[in-house]
């Protein structure tokens, strides 16, 4: 286990390690990263796994983590041989669940066991039997399979049956919601998980992605329970497209996303959920020719608004090609710079629709960080807007498989041109949206358009990917976001880097070559009053052993605190979600007695 102290570096070598990182790109360093079993060979692991832990993970980091991600990326059997599925993206759904315990009798007082669960049984058993059967996809570019929003469909409006129990014709394998309101969730299945031996198990476990559609599965077995799209919050949330990355109100615990319907005229519905009724509400309903449809993976919460950014990746013909390509990342146009990207303030409080409108200059982002209010010495409101960002749309193209693992030198063929190589490094920015007093309008008439300020960059490494934040600090003012960097070291990341945006100081946790970390996740320390204060859980592959390990950091240092060895390879994967375990029942009734 590695137990060097995280690597620092400043602002004024900001620039220096950029440049760096693109001719690694040149140069093909990446080449030389060992990440190819992240990608193939991989299995479900029903187990329960005990894993062996090496150093310490604190006993407050205790309750159950749960990891998204491709597993494998080929389908044997179809009527025409074997399907390679062309994009990451499009690799089969699989889910992972860590369960991280205080065991008195271990050593350091704490256990990891691991489990894992393919969900796309009956997608591959449809593409063997049918062929493509019509199915959509992300991004494939033959016979179109299995995808993000791999749905089977003749029209944009999906059908109205509302919950389809065990229809698993569906690819979704992204991200990680619990306990959402509004949706159905089993009686028995909550007692269960209340009562059951992992604390850390909440009741109802969603997994979503880039469509409409949300995948049930049991917290305890990982199985595909049923399957739900939009309308069952709503009727007229009836569009196939939404958003991955829904956010929840950390104080009232509503929810919150977007459903686009495509057509002559897309219509974006911003919505709400009731944490305290499931009651559903239209917050805002933009429908203008102006307002293009877009390929949208997230979107930003504040105290008193959804911010709704429409990025440059426009769909072509209002997204008609999207049917006629049966993929999305073909139906998206060119990447033009004069298409500048929109930003709709959405008053999710009082009712007004749009209160504002914003744009910036042409660009993409995946994740938003985060977002918070603070008053302007005017009595205006400034919204400020962290994104992780980039310059053009060329980094979803360099997430292909044969990019990825360089087969037949598609990965040095892509990285030889300098505009792609500098498009795929993602940039920190933060934008300033000052909205004035009484600000309203119409969400279908064109208001007075502003200019969203940037108020600041930070070019990679020193800022990177699938960021995230101590969730304490969501709709609040943070300073530190905690992300995986690519210095051009591999194909994919190479790292976690800790950004301070307040210095511009970077900490990178100083990891031995071939070792690839997904997501970092912050879990606080209780009561802890440091926004750092707290510790990094990351699913890490060390492709030298063909192996991975979860591994646990301190969020202040960077340094390694311990690890949980797997003994096998977990693919490179997407997002998770760390659900904290609470006392248990005889435990809060020892205490009481105190």
């Amino acid at each position: 286990m590695a137990n060097n102290q995280g690597v620092r570096r400043s602002i004024s070598q900001e620039n220096d390690d950029h440049e760096q990182a693109v001719m690694n790109l040149l140069n093909e360093v990446w080449a030389e990263w060992p990440n190819w079993a992240g990608f193939t060979g991989l299995r479900e692991e029903r187990g329960p796994i005990q894993c062996n832990i090496k150093g310490t993970i604190p006993s407050w980091a205790a309750g159950t983590l749960f990891r998204t991600g491709p597993g494998s990326w080929q389908i044997d059997d179809t009527p025409t041989g074997t399907l390679q599925l062309d994009h990451w993206f499009d690799g089969l759904a699989q889910s992972h669940r860590f369960d991280i315990l205080p065991t008195p009798d271990a050593i350091g007082g704490m256990s990891v066991i691991y489990s894992s669960r393919h969900q796309s049984q009956e997608f591959v058993k449809h593409i063997q039997e049918h062929g493509n059967g019509g199915v959509f996809t992300f991004a494939q570019r033959k016979d179109p399979c299995i995808g993000i929003l791999g749905k089977v469909m003749s029209e944009f409006q999906p059908a109205k049956p509302k919950i389809v129990a065990g229809a698993n014709v569906e690819n979704i394998c992204v991200a990680v919601h619990v306990d959402v309101p509004g949706l159905p969730g089993s009686p028995a299945h909550a007692s269960q998980n209340k009562n059951s031996d992992m604390p850390g198990l909440p009741n109802t476990v969603w997994i979503t992605s880039d469509s409409a559609k949300m995948r049930r599965v049991d917290p305890l077995t990982l199985e595909t329970m049923e399957v739900a799209d939009q309308t069952t919050f709503h009727p007229d949330l009836k569009g196939f497209i939404s958003c991955t990355h829904a956010q929840k109100c950390p104080r009232t615990g509503d929810f919150f996303n977007f459903n686009l319907e495509l057509g002559k005229q897309a219509v974006y519905r911003v919505f709400t959920v009731s944490a305290g009724t499931g009651k559903t509400e239209i917050l805002a309903t933009i429908s203008r020719p102006d307002v293009a449809p877009a390929y949208i993976h997230s979107f930003f919460l504040t105290q008193n608004f959804v911010i709704l950014c429409v990025p440059s990746t426009h769909f072509v013909k209002g997204g008609i090609k999207v049917k006629e390509e049966r993929n999305i990342l073909d139906a998206i146009s060119p990447f033009d710079e004069s298409q500048k990207s929109h930003w709709f303030i959405v008053d999710r409080m009082r009712g007004r629709g749009v209160v504002a409108e914003f744009e910036s200059d042409a660009g993409f982002f995946f994740h938003s960080v985060n977002s918070f209010e603070e008053l302007g010495t005017d009595g205006s409101l400034n919204i400020f807007c962290d994104v992780v960002e980039y310059l053009n749309q060329d980094i979803l193209r360099s997430l292909y498989y044969d990019v990825l693992v360089n087969r037949n030198s598609k990965g040095s063929n892509f990285y030889s041109d300098d505009s792609r190589r500098r498009g795929v490094l993602i940039r920190l920015g933060r934008y300033r949206l000052n909205i004035r007093p009484n600000a309203t309008s119409a969400s279908n008439i064109k208001p007075n358009v502003q200019k969203a300020e940037k108020e600041l960059t930070v070019l990679t490494p020193h800022a990177g990917e699938l960021p995230s934040i101590n969730p304490n600090f969501n709709t609040r003012r943070h300073r530190y976001m905690y992300s995986l960097c690519n210095r051009g070291l591999s194909s994919l990341f190479d790292g976690i880097v800790k950004t301070d945006t307040a210095t511009r100081e970077a900490l990178f946790w100083n990891n031995e070559k071939g070792h690839t970390p997904g997501e970092p996740i912050f879990v606080p320390r209780p009561g802890a009053p440091g926004e750092d204060d707290g510790c990094l859980l990351s699913l890490v592959l060390d492709g030298n052993k063909k192996s991975s390990y979860l591994l646990c950091l301190d969020a202040r240092s960077m340094t390694e605190l311990g690890r949980a060895e797997i003994g096998l390879p977990v693919g490179l994967g997407f997002h998770g979600l760390h659900n904290r375990a609470q006392p248990a029942p005889d435990t809060l009734a020892l205490k009481s007695h105190i």
